[in-house]
């Protein structure tokens, strides 16, 4: 992916710590990328005022304002259940591509096979990127991640939307400063988008979601130690927990770190699934992965962005004392206790203590 890429993230109507899962993401990882944010709702503010982060990345009200901060590429800063593309944008991603920006999109709806986005893109010499475009020759899983050297540790949620790509982010560094090679597998669209590479495996056809996060996982084990692969969905989700199992098979994890918000007690937009005790999740992770490699969750990464210092302080102690696994939220404290985990499982497992696959 080129790297001379300034986005105005269109956001309108959506932008909040919530409901912009991709422009938070660009902003918390690639903040140098981004010229605005276009959301009249939220206009005036910068996006630390709104998200906590970000700096002084502006909010503007419309296109036009937007152009004045001289960007190169248009971002649909969403990711909306379904991945539908609003119809109230259209006339905001045609001005885009008149301008002759580019248009980058993770949404389900191909934006590239628009015929009027794609009239305007021939004529102004712009290019549709289409981050969740599945990749040509897919296969079916057979297990070769079987015969990977690296360690390979998926973050795994009660939930959607609760930070599974965001922890391994955030630890990937951290497990860097301890001396290992490690490489982020990015497996949604926003990932691709922070990482410059990967498959949204939620746009894959159901018979090959394994074999593209086997494909993944491969691919990033070449020069790692460690391979960090982002998790999607849940496994009792009613809607994704298709993806998730199909991500877990493929990628064959040696490892997982669970991901929580413990205010969360329901799936989200889905109240009537209650989330288990996190004790039970993990036996359901581990007993999903156990005939096909024995996978012990191994740290839990919690989502505290709806309580206070002292609340989210509390919240960590006491799933610790719960599940007796190291707990951070790595977000908002230092993640470096994941991190450690990691590492330390990875110690053990090249000198054939934590491997137990024949």
């Amino acid at each position: 992916m080129p790297l001379s890429r300034r986005f105005l993230i269109l956001a309108e109507g959506s932008f909040g710590p919530l409901t912009s899962k991709t422009a938070n993401a660009c902003i918390r990882y690639v903040p140098d990328e981004v010229a605005a944010v276009l959301d009249s709702g939220t206009a005036g503010r910068t996006a630390h005022d709104v998200l906590g982060f970000g700096g002084n990345i502006p909010v503007v009200a419309n296109f036009a304002t937007g152009m004045t901060h001289r960007p190169t590429a248009l971002l649909i800063g969403i990711a909306p259940a379904g991945g539908q593309f609003p119809d109230a944008w259209r006339p905001i991603v045609s001005d885009a591509l008149r301008a002759r920006l580019d248009v980058w999109s993770g949404l389900h709806t191909m934006l590239g096979d628009d015929r009027e986005f794609a009239a305007l893109a021939a004529a102004s010499g712009s290019t549709i990127r289409d981050l969740r475009r599945a990749p040509v020759g897919l296969d079916v899983a057979s297990g070769r991640v079987r015969d990977v050297v690296a360690t390979v540790v998926l973050t795994v949620g009660t939930d959607c939307n609760i930070g599974k790509m965001t922890a391994q982010l955030q630890v990937q560094s951290s497990v860097r400063q301890l001396g290992h090679r490690v490489n982020f597998a990015a497996t949604g669209q926003t990932g691709i988008l922070v990482e410059g590479r990967g498959i949204a495996v939620d746009a894959v056809i159901a018979d090959f979601i394994a074999g593209a996060a086997e494909s993944l996982t491969i691919e990033a084990a070449e020069g790692a130690d460690i391979v960090l692969v982002e998790g999607q969905g849940s496994l009792i989700h009613p809607a994704y927990s298709g993806v998730t199992l199909g991500l877990m098979h493929g990628a064959l994890p040696h490892a997982m770190v669970l991901c929580a918000q413990t205010s969360r007690t329901t799936i989200h937009r889905n109240p009537w699934v209650q989330i288990p005790s996190l004790s039970d999740m993990i036996r359901l992770y581990e007993g999903a992965m156990e005939v096909l490699r024995p996978s012990p969750v191994i740290a839990i990464a919690l989502n505290t962005f709806d309580l206070d210092d002292r609340a989210a302080r509390e919240a960590i102690e006491r799933v610790r004392s719960e599940t007796g696994l190291p707990t951070t939220d790595p977000v908002r404290y230092e993640p470096l206790v994941i991190a450690e985990a990691i590492a330390a499982f990875h110690v053990d497992r090249m000198s054939g203590v934590a491997d137990t696959v024949v």
